[in-house]
């Protein structure tokens, strides 16, 4: 008789622990990978270090077209904003960020490829930006062309500055930097003659407080640039959650408006909100 009070005694212990740790749900893992949020944190990738896209201020939030577009999704997903965690996530790193899983999504002006549709899955695009180039107000160049013997400067893991020199400017001396403030401030200093990479990044640096009247844009279009959503290869699910939202966000003007709240200071002239699901397959 004894010996089944202990046993019985047991098997609530055990049963209670189970339960605790069923509606705990934090294994370690919270990159988000259940379909709605439930308590758990969203971990989404973006940059730091872009105004106007994705930036970290000084007092530790977060701005940017890419961080309202990603927060819009996540509350469609089932997140609140205070269960986001934010990662920064450089040019380099975000194959290799989504398949190890460290984060849920990137939403950091990445560009839909051939090549990088090969490594990664992507929703979207949310947004159509043209590469162009930033320089001093009072530089002479006006085409790719006058590149030719030049510093061009860009960020390590992005293609830009590889595309001006095999298409336009073959002479062009190419500086890869860790990020793109660290390119601005190489261009502010002289050590290089522009930077290159989209116009709406470009056009959140020269709208700076501290920058303006310094850079203007070039005002080309060397490449076309759809902004898609990674996700890791293979989660079709995600992909067309993601998908849903963004055609929500287009159709209810919240797109809209947060393109003019984070460009509109730059007189940044946008192209119209692209077709959700071209291009990602």
């Amino acid at each position: 008789m004894k010996l089944r009070k202990v046993t019985a005694a047991s098997a609530a212990v055990f049963a209670l622990a189970l339960t605790a740790t069923a509606c705990g749900g934090d294994d370690g893992n919270d990159s988000g990978s259940s379909s709605s949020g439930g308590g758990e944190k969203i971990k989404i990738g973006i940059k730091y270090d872009q105004p106007g896209l994705g930036l970290k201020t000084p007092d530790g939030s977060f701005t940017g077209f890419d961080v309202d577009v990603a927060t819009y999704v996540a509350k469609e997903l089932g997140y609140e904003p205070d269960q986001i965690e934010w990662v920064e996530t450089k040019s380099a790193d975000r194959e290799t960020a989504l398949a190890r899983g460290d984060v849920k999504l990137i939403a950091a002006t990445y560009s839909i490829t051939d090549e990088r549709k090969q490594k990664v899955d992507f929703a979207g695009p949310y947004l159509l930006a043209h590469q162009d180039l930033l320089i001093k107000s009072d530089a002479d160049i006006s085409e790719a062309t006058d590149l030719n013997d030049k510093k061009l400067c860009s960020v390590t893991g992005s293609t830009s500055a590889q595309n001006v020199k095999k298409d336009f400017a073959p002479k062009a001396q190419l500086s890869n930097r860790g990020g793109y403030s660290e390119c601005l401030s190489a261009l502010q200093n002289g050590q290089v003659d522009a930077l290159t990479t989209d116009d709406s990044i470009l056009a959140g640096y020269a709208a700076q407080d501290a920058y303006k009247g310094k850079f203007k844009l070039a005002g080309l279009k060397l490449s076309n640039e759809n902004y898609g959503i990674g996700v890791k290869k293979g989660d079709t699910e995600t992909v067309n959650k993601v998908n849903e939202a963004l055609e929500k966000m287009v159709s209810d003007g919240a797109w809209q408006k947060a393109v003019d709240d984070n460009f509109g200071p730059a007189n940044y002239k946008n192209e119209p909100a692209p077709k959700i699901g071209q291009l990602v397959k």
